[in-house]
């Protein structure tokens, strides 16, 4: 091999990169916004906005929602109750309903059980139906690994395959670069390539870790995908099975006593549960065969106190109260290991500093991948134009310089886009939420053509001032259209709505800066030797 190692890694580096960049900057930008994606939720409802005024406790909440539940579903087979939170104030309320019915026909017959839902007020239990259709934050989380409008099994290998890509890439820079540490603390601002291979290094090195630990386990998320071989052979292709075996699943065969029997109130029970936990909040309630004498309710608690997605879960006898045996939680070393893994890579355990943490990395790797694009185009740039005597660019850097402009200023406009159509659409119309998503993709398509069809610093400086507007004008619009603006969420401690206003802002000025700087005229050996003299 004529290559050295270290220039072969280099190779690898910059083309695992650059092939699956593109789509690598959704899916940072896409995960990163889905650490506050409770709280991207409850911006996008504003009509819930002063239910999180008045906090209440969660035995109460528990306790109004079954009053409801009782009026409206009192026939159905199994409750869910999502408790409130800071985050998330409205109780969440789902319930089958009775067998026969709820069920959607597909393939062979079979079909899929439908949930009835609805969103409750915490201190009184009644149903809030004004709350406008949204998929809020959620959909930033399906979208960074089912990529929306692609069947989900090519979405999650096409995103796979660029985890794997990106973990390559991660490890080969890592071997590349000889002095990493020193150049993270080297930073040569207006000397054009050499500055944007110094903002790469010191966005790579920065949250080093957080790279390699998301990257690592967003591949363990899908590894049932990926790896199916053992569980086929295991379990003869009965995936249901193993799931049902590893996650302590809903006994299949339990069923109804048919003797009626009232439910126990739901207070008492989440406070033994707490109590249980050292004072860890519950965070969500099944009530199995409500008001049948086999009702049991299952209480798991609120995620924050550990790192494994996996929370632990009380089970209460539900007429008496009286708590059971509870469910058998020794998993194994690998099913542990797994859950660990892969609560690090949602980040629900963490508290909000943490949580900032992981969203501030998160922020970093866009700035990684960004300047890594960037960083391929500058260089390649100088190399067209002398193959082409000045000529202009090729079609390849033509495109990669376009898909740049698409992917790193258009992004912004898109989720830009897709906060203002909540806010513009009408409440009550159909397909809302449908609605809102399509404001995001045709937004980003037009930023995409715009960027392809005209791939210029002007076209650079056009998106990033409007992707600035739009972000930085979002409390104008929380508050105009009915929301608590900053001067309603900070006196009331709403530090949920207020960060989110807060965020927005900072982000607006950070793409309207770079907007006005890339408006300067750029420096260049001419203009320097004429200012020397």
């Amino acid at each position: 091999m004529k290559e050295s190692f270290r220039q072969s890694m280099a190779w690898l580096h910059t083309w695992s990169g650059l092939l699956v960049g593109w789509v690598l900057m959704l899916i940072f930008m896409a995960g990163t916004s889905s650490y506050y994606r409770d709280e991207i939720t409850l911006w996008m409802k504003p009509e819930l906005h002063k239910t999180a005024i008045t906090p209440v406790t969660q035995e109460l909440a528990a306790d109004q929602a079954i009053h409801t539940l009782q009026r409206r579903a009192a026939n159905s087979e199994r409750w869910f109750l999502t408790l409130p939170t800071d985050r998330e104030p409205a109780v969440q309320a789902m319930w089958a309903p009775p067998a026969g019915e709820g069920k959607g026909k597909g393939k062979k017959g079979k079909g899929r059980r439908r949930f009835d839902t609805a969103l409750l007020d915490p201190a009184t239990g009644a149903a809030l139906p004004e709350a406008r259709a949204t998929r809020g934050g959620d959909f930033f989380y399906r979208l960074h690994f089912d990529l929306h409008y692609m069947p989900v099994p090519v979405a999650r290998w096409i995103v796979g395959f660029c985890a794997m890509s990106m973990l390559v890439a991660i490890l080969s820079g890592i071997v590349t670069h000889k002095r990493i540490f020193k150049d993270f603390f080297t930073f040569r601002p207006r000397k054009g390539q050499r500055s944007w291979l110094d903002f790469h290094n010191v966005s790579a090195v920065l949250a080093l870790p957080f790279h390699l630990m998301i990257t690592y386990t967003g591949l363990i998320t899908l590894m049932f995908m990926f790896m199916p071989w053992g569980v086929k052979v295991a379990y003869q292709d009965n995936d249901k099975a193993f799931f049902a075996e590893l996650f302590d699943g809903p006994a299949q065969n339990a069923k109804a006593s048919g003797v009626a029997a009232p439910l126990t109130p739901l207070g008492p029970v989440i406070a033994h549960a707490s109590r249980a936990w050292d004072g860890a909040p519950a965070g969500r309630v099944t009530v199995n065969f409500p008001n049948d004498a086999a009702a049991t309710i299952a209480v798991t608690q609120q995620a924050g106190r550990g790192l494994s997605s996996e929370l632990p879960t009380l089970t209460y006898d539900g007429v008496t109260g009286r708590p059971l045996r509870a469910p058998d939680t020794g998993h194994g070393a690998a099913a542990a290991t797994r859950g660990v893994l892969y609560g690090l890579h949602i980040g629900r355990f963490a508290d909000p500093l943490v949580r900032a943490l992981f969203f501030v990395s998160g922020l970093g790797g866009c700035a990684m991948v960004a300047t890594g694009l960037l960083l391929w185009a500058v260089k390649e740039k100088p190399k067209h134009l002398k193959a082409r005597n000045g000529n202009g660019i090729g079609f390849g850097l033509r495109l990669a310089e376009g898909l740049n402009i698409g992917a790193i200023a258009g992004l912004p406009v898109a989720m830009a886009a897709y906060f203002w159509a909540n806010r513009l659409l009408p409440v009550g119309l159909a397909g809302r939420p449908a609605a809102e998503i399509s404001w995001f993709f045709t937004a980003w398509a037009v930023t995409m053509a715009a960027g392809l069809v005209w791939p210029s610093r002007p076209m650079w400086r056009l998106q990033l001032l409007a992707g600035g507007a739009l972000f930085a004008l979002l409390p104008v619009l929380n508050g105009a259209t009915g929301g608590a603006h900053l001067l309603v969420s900070i006196p009331n401690g709403l530090w949920a709505l207020a960060g989110f206003d807060g965020v927005t802002l900072l982000i607006g000025a950070a793409l309207l800066y770079a907007s006005a700087r890339l408006g300067r005229a750029p420096v260049t050996k001419t203009r320097l030797a004429g200012n020397a003299a």
